[in-house]
């Protein structure tokens, strides 16, 4: 059963269709999926407080209900360096339509995967696991599996990967976490098919997987039209 801080973001994001960054992090977070320290703030003074306190560089992105894919609108400068930077980054992102603040969030480093759900109208709730961030169009390596998801099948969805090799370790670099990787992927299918009748689909992309864990670097959740 939803608790009620799903249903607040639910109803909150219904106008306009899909749930914003920093609420779809906020969602994800509620289900303890790990999200990166992050401020979602529409004042310049308190983003530029919040890098300072969590250390430059970070990651600066618009928060817009009129833009749903920030990389194709400028909308996302993944290394800030400086107070004078993010300043002036702030001044161009409240140009952009609809403009609703920034997020300002701590950098991460690993393997960018994406993690994927859409509600197929034959099969229900489906996963997808594959090669993330934004080239994750060009290199088309993804597997698939209907929720709920148990570690036998996140296992068997890695091995699928023509990258697989990466995850493991490639030439000496270290392999990811699978131990966290299968703990966030059980959940993310659990609560695909929670909101099954709630939203069209859900992208975690990137997924940052280091040795040591994985971590939502980006999400959006499009909520069904009906």
């Amino acid at each position: 059963m939803l608790v009620q801080a799903f249903q607040d973001i639910l109803n909150a994001s219904k106008g306009q269709g899909w749930i914003m960054e920093p609420e779809a992090k906020r969602l994800l977070s509620l289900v303890q999926v790990e999200v990166p320290l992050f401020k979602w703030t529409d004042d310049v003074d308190e983003a530029v407080f919040f890098a300072g306190k969590i250390g430059y560089p970070v990651v600066a992105k618009v928060v817009s209900p009129a833009v749903v894919h920030k990389s194709e609108h400028g909308g996302v400068v993944p290394r800030v360096g400086s107070e004078k930077e993010l300043r002036h980054v702030f001044s161009q992102f409240s140009r952009v339509d609809s403009f609703a603040g920034i997020l300002v969030e701590e950098r991460l480093s690993g393997i960018e995967l994406i993690i994927g759900g859409k509600m197929d109208y034959q099969f229900g709730p489906v996963v997808l696991l594959g090669m993330g961030g934004t080239a994750a169009e060009i290199y088309q390596d993804i597997s698939l599996r209907m929720a709920p998801l148990n570690e036998s099948d996140i296992r068997s969805m890695c091995m699928d990967l023509k990258s697989y090799p990466l995850l493991e370790g490639y030439r000496g670099s270290k392999g990811i976490h699978f131990g966290k990787l299968a703990e966030m992927m059980i959940v993310f299918s659990k609560l695909l098919m929670e909101l099954e009748d709630r939203v069209e689909s859900i992208d975690l992309n990137p997924v940052m997987c280091s040795p040591e864990n994985c971590v939502v670097a980006d999400a959006r959740i499009i909520l069904s039209k009906q």
